[in-house]
């Protein structure tokens, strides 16, 4: 992470922290971020997408995953990387999500780029993650992508997730709301 950007976020939640610095790249953002593991036990980091979009090659595996969108009025908008529940009725190839682990002590760096927003840019935008306790009953088909291992995941996460969100980011000032 940029170590003189001033636009940082720090999130503490139970066993887990967040530090954010965002960027205003041309009408979208920049998000570089650290997951660090404080806990006793190890996580999962829903960062990575899912397997469908791996599948039809939207997505490069291994790589942060595209993150959803959702849009208030036009001035607001959050960006999410999290375990989302299986659609109902089931497609055939489900949206299966995908997460790294982190061991407890040990924190995962990596940054991500966004700009395909609905309406026009937005004045304020937050990101926001989901993490949960790595249970190896819960998790399966790991992929070694070079730097990264990616686990498909229980669509169970999607209920027992813990989910991060960085303050509101303003686009303008490029500051991060107090």
């Amino acid at each position: 992470m940029p170590p003189s950007d001033s636009a940082r976020a720090h999130v503490d939640a139970e066993g887990v922290v967040l530090e954010a610095v965002f960027a205003r790249d041309g009408e979208g953002v920049r998000v570089d971020y650290r997951i660090r593991n404080t806990g006793t036990v190890p996580l999962v980091v829903f960062d990575r997408g899912d397997r469908h979009a791996v599948l039809t090659k939207r997505q490069t595996p291994g790589a942060v995953g595209v993150p959803s969108l959702r849009e208030y009025a036009g001035t607001r908008a959050t960006l999410s990387h999290v375990a989302r529940a299986l659609p109902t009725p089931a497609p055939t190839v489900p949206p299966t999500p995908l997460a790294r682990r982190v061991e407890p002590g040990a924190s995962v760096d990596a940054t991500f780029r966004f700009s395909n927003w609905l309406a026009s840019t937005p004045a304020q935008v937050q990101w926001c993650v989901g993490v949960g306790i790595a249970d190896d009953a819960r998790l399966f088909a790991s992929e070694d992508s070079g730097d990264v291992q990616v686990w498909q995941a229980d669509f169970g996460y999607a209920e027992d997730q813990q989910v991060l969100c960085t303050p509101w980011f303003d686009m303008a000032t490029g500051t991060f709301e107090k």
